[in-house]
């Protein structure tokens, strides 16, 4: 059991997210983060009991007590649960055009911030939040993007190998992230001016690894709709990858099965990742393949964990608003490329 002082969580938006990021939070405190579940708020009330459907991409359908309210505050007021001098750290896991709005009065109140992506369809909304986390930060405030992927067991594992070079240079890196409409909230998910439409919900997570890999591209060219787009980035430098390539969809008819997949070929090797196979990831190398043992979790509870140890070591967490700002450019100017069938370069 963890003797550090705990750092109580508060849940904003108790859907699918929501749900996901309290499960998190629970195994983060199982495995001594000391980080309890304290408070939760939603405009919902009847989410207030705790107990949810669970829906989404991976796990659907089964019937859980989430927490119990008799020990957590569950409150439909934000201000109550911004105002809880118990509450230092919160998920927000409200709908899009919420995000920004909620971050900053969290932020003015003091408290420690986890803010599911996408921060907004617009850079301008991220900018707002991006000044916002710097002043924050300057207080002694982290506040971090939800971007799960970059800490997805797999996924982490090849940006360690590109730090530190055991398999040469990377030379190509194919991503796909391929479903069907969201389930839960159909009316905001079929609304693309509100979420963006999967370039912009979905397609980021792959967005979002390349920028966490390579830096911002040069310049991206882009095919299809906002509800399935494939883009090639392109970067200049001798030593920059020639082929970056990801595709991001929720158009697929009901019954197609989540597809998380990754081709990423080094000079001394091919890392070869599909969520749904037992292995998740091989690496094939010297005309052979090997199974490459993942730790057990999903890219929420490490996410949880990194910004919890953030906050005790008091440091950046490793994914800063600023850097959503930067994806959120290179997200605008995918949606350009679709509408004007053209390669755009990034200013």
């Amino acid at each position: 059991m963890s003797t550090t002082s705990p750092i109580g969580v508060g849940v904003i938006g108790l859907g699918f997210m929501g749900a996901t990021h309290i499960r998190a939070y629970a195994a983060a405190h199982a495995a001594g983060f000391n980080c309890p579940l304290v408070g939760v708020c939603d405009q919902a009330t009847e989410r207030l009991t705790g107990r949810v459907v669970t829906s989404g991409n991976i796990a659907t359908g089964t019937s859980e007590q989430l927490f119990d309210p008799a020990q957590v505050r569950a409150t439909s007021n934000l201000d109550e649960l911004l105002g809880d001098p118990k509450v230092q750290l919160v998920s927000i896991c409200t709908h899009t055009e919420s995000h920004v709005d909620t971050a900053i009065r969290a932020l003015s109140a003091g408290k420690h911030v986890l803010v599911e992506k996408p921060i907004a369809v617009a850079p301008a909304d991220v900018e707002r939040l991006a000044l916002a986390a710097r002043a924050a930060a300057g207080r002694g405030l982290v506040c971090m993007p939800a971007m799960c992927i970059r800490f997805w067991p797999g996924w982490s594992w090849v940006k360690d190998r590109m730090v530190d070079g055991s398999l040469g240079r990377l030379k190509s890196a194919v991503f796909q992230r391929l479903g069907t409409p969201p389930a839960w909230s159909p009316q905001f998910y079929r609304d693309n001016e509100r979420t963006g439409g999967a370039l912009v919900d979905l397609h980021i997570h792959d967005a979002d690894f390349v920028y966490h890999l390579f830096g911002r591209p040069d310049a991206v060219t882009s095919a299809g709709t906002l509800d399935h787009v494939t883009t090639l980035y392109h970067f200049g430098g001798a030593s920059a990858p020639a082929h970056v390539v990801a595709e991001g969809a929720w158009d697929h008819t009901p019954g197609f099965s989540f597809r998380m997949r990754f081709i990423v070929v080094f000079e001394r090797g091919t890392a070869d990742y599909d969520l749904g196979r037992t292995p998740q990831l091989l690496l094939c190398r010297d005309g052979k393949q090997e199974t490459i043992a993942l730790e057990a979790g999903a890219g929420y509870d490490f996410q949880v964990r990194e910004v919890v140890s953030a906050i005790r070591e008091k440091r950046a967490a490793r994914a800063t608003i600023d850097e959503a700002l930067e994806v959120s450019r290179v997200l605008d100017a995918e949606r350009r490329s679709l509408r004007e069938s053209a390669r755009i370069t990034l200013p």
